[in-house]
């Protein structure tokens, strides 16, 4: 499994909101962006909660 790298998972979301706010952007690629950017934020938020479980125990 590679190494999920928070920046380049915003970036790439920034990009998808580009997309579908573009009014050249087809229903169907906003879908296939829809679902990548959901899963994309749970990636995100797996990754944070992670970092805070990981800065909390530092803290004990």
């Amino acid at each position: 499994m590679e190494k999920f790298d928070y920046n380049a998972a915003l970036a790439e979301l920034e990009a998808i909101a580009a997309k579908v706010e573009d009014p050249q952007t087809g229903l169907n690629d906003i879908d296939t962006y829809i679902n990548r950017s959901e899963e994309l934020i749970k990636q995100c938020r797996e990754y944070l909660r992670s970092a805070r479980s990981k800065v909390e125990q530092m803290g004990q």
